[in-house]
């Protein structure tokens, strides 16, 4: 089990994680900007497939005229009304906070006079409106806009996906490089510190894809919320698994420091 090949390119094994120990740095920011970019693909989607049908006729469901002004909300439309609504997202007007319109969507966004409400299975969160601004709050207006901006949006999505996992993967695997280290001493591997770092880097991936899955799953309706956020736990921990796992599959190392040869190897 301590014999892997240098050749790092496939993050879903351990013996394919344990293997990016030894690969130059360059060949883990390859295989992650991969993998960052196949989770960035699949919330865009999900945004454009989910949320935006719900976010486009809710813009064509507005009034002729209104704006948010003075951090108060001047609707000329009636209240309370259900905006639009699917499966994934509601949108609704309360001006009077009444409580009238419920949705069963997994998040609802309520427009009231003063504030914005959102409801879903974690909990109730409300903001006032930004009183220094004017946002239009009316179709002649908005339409327009939500449609000039709209592939900004899922750009701006990806882009951010991107970089949020590029930062949390830095982070984590500094944290987490120690720990490795200290594995493959007491299993008696060949792991310095770099390596480490870049296998608990590589460690984080899997997790990473299983999220790919996960969120196509629950676009596609085979999941839902409640099960969603439990594979979002086990992803967590899944990376904790490929982290305790993948220093068995490292290189030993023999007496005298230098890394074991497989006697069967056949000479170059």
């Amino acid at each position: 089990m301590g014999d892997t090949s240098h050749t790092a390119w496939q993050p879903f094994t351990p013996r394919g994680v344990a293997a990016f120990a030894q690969a130059p740095l360059r060949r883990l920011l390859l295989v992650q900007l991969i993998v960052a970019l196949l989770v960035a693909v699949a919330v865009a989607w999900f945004l454009y497939d989910g949320y935006f049908p719900a976010l486009n006729k809710a813009v064509g469901q507005l009034p002729a005229t209104g704006e948010v002004r003075g951090g108060a909300l001047d609707w000329r439309g009636d209240s309370p009304v259900l905006l639009a609504e699917n499966r994934f997202l509601a949108l609704s007007v309360d001006l009077g906070q009444s409580a009238k319109i419920r949705s069963v969507a997994h998040v609802q966004i309520e427009l009231g006079r003063t504030n914005i409400f959102g409801h879903s299975l974690f909990g109730y969160v409300e903001a006032p409106y930004p009183r220094g601004w004017i946002i239009a709050a009316n179709r002649e207006e908005l339409q327009p806009l939500w449609g000039a901006w709209r592939p900004a949006v899922l750009a701006a999505a990806m882009i951010l996906v991107v970089l949020g996992l590029f930062a949390t993967w830095f982070l984590l695997a500094t944290l987490f490089a120690g720990p490795v280290w200290l594995l493959g001493f007491f299993l008696n591997r060949d792991l310095n510190l770099r390596g480490s770092w870049r296998l608990a880097g590589a460690a984080l991936m899997p997790g990473a894809l299983l999220m790919v899955v996960a969120i196509s799953f629950y676009d596609l309706g085979v999941m839902d919320l409640v099960q969603l956020t439990f594979v979002f736990v086990a992803h967590l921990v899944l990376g904790w698994v490929y982290l305790l796992v993948s220093p068995f599959f490292v290189p030993r190392l023999a007496a005298g420091g230098r890394v074991a040869k497989n006697p069967f190897a056949s000479a170059k």
